[in-house]
């Protein structure tokens, strides 16, 4: 089964990164030549990956996101959390998942997953139902992100987080509840794995439950909450902050 990714840096990324089995690139004819072009183009050739010059109106039939170039490829290879946990092993640092809950946006799913791309986090974990799978225009908002990230879908986050625990990481939920901390006085630094909830209810009672300790962000204004996206990636970069200060 094959699919196409669309913009230049979705394709760009899925080239580079070489997880998936690429068999065409897709070009509209008259685009004006760019460095992001001329590099993908060249990253194709060394991939043996075919480019072909199509008419326009074949790639607007994929997205109006297009930005002159698709790539047919094969479906996004998921992995699982041992080979999260195994990456955190070869680096020599302590695990940073995350987890996110039936988050089902794909513009707050590929934000995310790029924020978590960005802080070189070890994997990010969805459930199977009722949440955004990796699809095209996950991809295209994560501008190639997912690529290079781990991403498992899991049947049940409770009993995930649950053997999470087991073997050692802290869970950590994001939401404005009357036990949360604020997220500056944490330490966020050994083994951790944040949950981000929902864009209407947040993280569910039961992973809340689940958690060792519940995070929230100050909010100073008359706004109650911030987007889904732009939380996880303050508290992301705030775990960030705090390990590389102990370097």
């Amino acid at each position: 089964m094959t699919e196409f990714l669309y913009g230049r840096h979705a394709v760009l990324e899925c080239l580079r990164a070489n997880r998936r089995k690429a068999q065409r690139v897709l070009i509209a004819e008259g685009v004006k030549d760019a460095p992001i072009l001329r590099e993908l183009t060249a990253l194709a050739g060394e991939r043996h990956v075919p480019v072909t010059r199509v008419a326009r109106p074949l790639l607007d039939r994929i997205s109006d996101h297009h930005q002159g170039v698709a790539l047919e490829t094969s479906a996004y290879p998921y992995t699982t959390i041992d080979d999260m946990l195994a990456l955190a092993g070869q680096r020599s640092e302590p695990p940073l998942l995350l987890i996110l809950d039936t988050l089902q946006d794909p513009q707050n799913f590929g934000n995310l997953i790029r924020t978590a791309e960005g802080v070189g986090a070890h994997g990010v974990i969805i459930p199977e139902r009722r949440s955004a799978a990796v699809t095209p225009a996950v991809v295209n908002a994560s501008a190639g992100a997912t690529e290079h990230l781990r991403i498992a879908q899991v049947v049940n986050l409770a009993r995930e987080v649950e053997t999470l625990k087991a073997r050692e990481v802290w869970i950590a939920a994001l939401q404005d509840d009357p036990r949360a901390q604020m997220f500056y006085a944490s330490d966020l630094r050994g083994p951790l794995a944040l949950i981000v909830g929902s864009e209407g209810e947040g993280v569910s009672r039961l992973l809340r439950e689940r958690a060792d300790f519940v995070l929230k962000l100050p909010m100073r204004g008359q706004i109650a909450s911030l987007n889904a996206s732009v939380a996880g990636a303050v508290a992301l970069y705030e775990i960030l902050r705090q390990r590389m200060s102990r370097l």
